[in-house]
């Protein structure tokens, strides 16, 4: 399998950045790799490409989310030939049609329903209102992902991870309780401009206060994380840095130009944070705050 597969795609995934991640994450094998915010589990997908871990667990506190990766994961055939048929229900200028699969969403909850909105919607922007019920709009220029093309990434996820994968569903501290010095957690939470704000991208809110707390606690354990949680683009920079008492280091990864602002005429940069837990050896010889452009699975020092 040369291309790591992608069946959900969130907006602000990891994807892209996968590569840059697993380079410095790649110091050592793990027994299990923790996801506890996994969104599209973009970086447990590429590190089981690559053997980082032999064990991943994904969890999220969206349980529609989890519900879904359990059907991709453990029943390809199934989730492919349910989402074909939602896909196929679409007619021409029949905008109404996602309404009315959103509509059945909310109510019912049915993981593949969301996978269909998820592929379909604006931008794949999820977004949820005060009641976390899915919000956002179709894209009315393109129908999402096409059934065959969805398959290939179902069951390329399945291959990956299925028998080697456990589910979580709730809070992050609980997801990695079990995490030892053996193990690594990968951290992709909301970023911490956005989490303390009525932000209607995140099913559920992060308190810096409650993150901070957390990674005193895995100091104290020796356990490696690495955790993506702010940035920059522009002048502008998303959120306060995090604590000297926690001794961790920062590094940013380029992760090119910001959508958001060449919608604007701008022609921004975004540098994404990476933070380093004190125990995690292979960033001894990183410049703290350094900038680095990635090639291929190479993070090259800008």
């Amino acid at each position: 399998m040369s291309i790591i597969p992608h069946p959900i795609p969130y907006q602000g995934s990891k994807r892209k950045l996968a590569p840059a991640i697993h380079a410095f994450a790649n110091n050592k094998k793990y027994d299990v790799l923790y996801e506890p915010f996994a969104g599209s589990a973009a970086f447990s997908l590429y590190a089981a490409h690559h053997g980082l871990a032999d064990r991943y667990v994904l969890g999220d506190a969206f349980e529609s989310l989890i519900d879904l990766w359990k059907l991709i994961i453990n029943h390809p055939e199934k989730a492919s030939s349910m989402y074909k048929k939602i896909w196929d229900g679409q007619k021409q200028d029949d905008f109404e049609y996602f309404n009315r699969i959103r509509s059945s969403f909310n109510e019912h909850r049915d993981p593949v329903h969301l996978l269909y909105l998820i592929v379909r919607c604006v931008k794949n922007a999820v977004r949820f209102n005060n009641a976390g019920n899915f919000s956002q709009s179709a894209d009315k220029r393109r129908k999402g992902t096409r059934p065959e093309t969805m398959e290939k990434q179902i069951y390329g996820a399945s291959q990956l991870l299925k028998g080697r994968v456990d589910f979580f569903v709730g809070d992050f501290t609980e997801c990695v309780s079990g995490a030892s010095s053996r193990d690594l957690i990968y951290m992709d939470p909301p970023y911490q401009g956005t989490s303390q704000l009525n932000d209607k991208r995140y099913y559920e809110q992060l308190h810096r206060e409650t993150l901070c707390d957390f990674l005193a606690e895995q100091n104290h354990k020796n356990v490696d994380y690495l955790l993506s949680y702010d940035g920059k683009t522009g002048e502008k920079i998303y959120g306060d840095d995090l604590p000297e008492s926690l001794n961790l280091k920062r590094i940013y990864i380029n992760a090119g130009r910001s959508t958001q602002a060449t919608l604007v005429g701008k022609k921004e940069v975004t540098l994404e944070s990476l933070y380093f837990s004190p125990s995690f050896s292979g960033v001894m010889d990183i410049t703290n705050d350094a900038e680095y452009s990635f090639q291929g699975q190479i993070a090259l020092s800008i």
